[in-house]
């Protein structure tokens, strides 16, 4: 296969996921399979290959995500349900004080988003933010771009969220790494996205909160009796704590500075990603949701509603772990990787280019996110990458997927209308903010991978 019709082909086969979705409006998921069947054929795999590299690629790939992000949203979902998101919030407001606000709410952003949708945490959270802005006569802007940084970053870098748990999965990297770098690197990404533009962006653009708007949205908790910030942070700690010991556990085994035991097999066992979240599910359907008055069919309901956005996220994941076997199968993955080697572009630096041109040409950060991960995957594999360069690879694709929010993005129009912006002020605030976690993002990553 010669390397211009090897061009051919990925361009090709990213101009029709593209078209697709764009023009014909077909479903992602739909789409990248469509994407995948037709690398396969034009790189000339017999068709029965290519239906076993569907087979296996979705196998492959849903095994382990699928009940990750199903018990992730579970999990956010009690949260959410129970008022921990608010709790939370007030907590941190009340410490910083209303002066130093913005700060409590990249911070808020940073944690609720590790187990709730960026969207949901948005909606939950944004009441406050018309609250301060009324009592300081503020920008809604000075504290609601540090509130969405916070939710931004994490939503994107760190796990259990779908994004880098589909990501990780697919370019073959455990989530301790992620979470450790995620958490590492994109604190400091969230507070130049966040407070440092927010404040400079407020004195721009002055917003009032909307008049008489009103949030729509059930509670299913007593506003007056919210749970515990120690009861919040340290249920959103377990699962994340657990998976980091198990990740540390294995290195240090592998290195020999502990030896194998049964301690270091039940460490790594209840770290385990699947093993973390029943556990840290269980604590907060009982602590946060049961123990507080939510009755039994209530909170199976609310398990049942968590699981519709979830399998969502994960159809399109299998689709995408599709389009990686397709490649890897082809032989096209390896090519990649040959024609690489001699290349002036970092895996890092590639990953997240591929990422940022889904995004701004599709919207999705998810769809960008899988894309990319399944277009890097076969070349990762040929240059023996260590665990923690792949896993900056997965914070690079996410930072990527994070570029130039706009006109079909949903989250562009979302935060437009609670803030009551027109397209300008969106693009001016948002959109900018969005691409200053793109580019943050992938300098602390190319900074990091110089020590790993």
């Amino acid at each position: 296969m010669t390397t211009p019709f090897l061009i051919f082909i990925v361009i090709s086969a990213v101009a029709l996921l593209l078209f697709m979705v764009l023009k014909l409006k077909i479903s992602a998921f739909i789409s990248l399979l469509i994407t995948a069947i037709y690398v396969g054929i034009i790189a000339g795999m017999p068709l029965k290959e290519v239906t076993k590299a569907i087979q296996d690629g979705m196998a492959g790939t849903l095994g382990f995500v699928a009940t990750v992000v199903g018990l992730g949203a579970i999990f956010g979902q009690m949260l959410e349900s129970s008022g921990g998101a608010e709790s939370l919030a007030h907590y941190l407001i009340k410490k910083f004080g209303t002066d130093k606000a913005s700060w409590a709410m990249v911070i808020t952003g940073f944690i609720i988003a590790i187990p709730v949708f960026l969207d949901v945490g948005f909606i939950i959270l944004v009441p406050i933010i018309y609250a301060l802005s009324r009592d300081t006569k503020r920008s809604l802007l000075y504290y609601g771009i540090p509130l969405l940084a916070g939710l931004a970053v994490t939503h994107s870098f760190i796990p259990p969220t779908p994004g880098p748990v589909a990501v990780a999965d697919i370019i073959n990297v455990q989530l301790g790494w992620v979470i450790f770098f995620g958490i590492i690197l994109g604190f400091p990404t969230a507070v130049i996205a966040g407070p440092i533009w927010g404040k400079y962006i407020a004195k721009k653009i002055h917003l009032s909160p909307p008049a008489e708007f009103e949030v729509s949205k059930e509670k299913t908790y007593d506003e007056n009796n919210l749970p515990s910030f120690r009861m919040i942070a340290l249920i959103i700690a377990i699962p994340l704590l657990l998976i980091l010991v198990n990740t540390f556990t294995g290195l240090a085994v592998k290195k020999e500075f502990i030896g194998q035991s049964i301690y270091t097999d039940a460490l790594e066992f209840i770290g385990h990603p699947f093993c973390a979240l029943i556990i840290a599910t269980l604590i907060a359907t009982y602590f946060l949701c049961l123990k507080r008055g939510i009755d039994k069919q209530k909170v199976l309901e609310l398990s049942t509603k968590a699981l519709g956005p979830a399998g969502i996220i994960i159809l399109i994941t299998g689709a995408g772990g599709v389009l990686k076997q397709i490649l890897v199968d082809s032989g096209i993955g390896k090519i990649m990787a040959e024609g690489m080697a001699n290349s002036a572009l970092p895996p890092i630096l590639l990953a997240w280019l591929l990422a940022a041109v889904v995004r701004v040409t599709q919207g999705s950060a998810t769809v960008a996110m899988i894309t990319a991960a399944g277009i890097i995957a076969p070349v990762l594999s040929e240059f023996g990458l260590s665990a923690p360069h792949r896993a900056l690879v997965v914070l690079s694709i996410a930072s990527g997927a994070t570029l130039l929010s706009h006109v079909n993005d949903s989250g562009f129009w979302l935060v437009g209308k609670y803030f009551g912006m027109n397209e300008k002020q969106t693009l001016q605030s948002w959109t900018v903010m969005e691409s200053i976690i793109a580019v943050c993002g992938l300098a602390f990553t190319m900074l990091a991978s110089l020590f790993f």
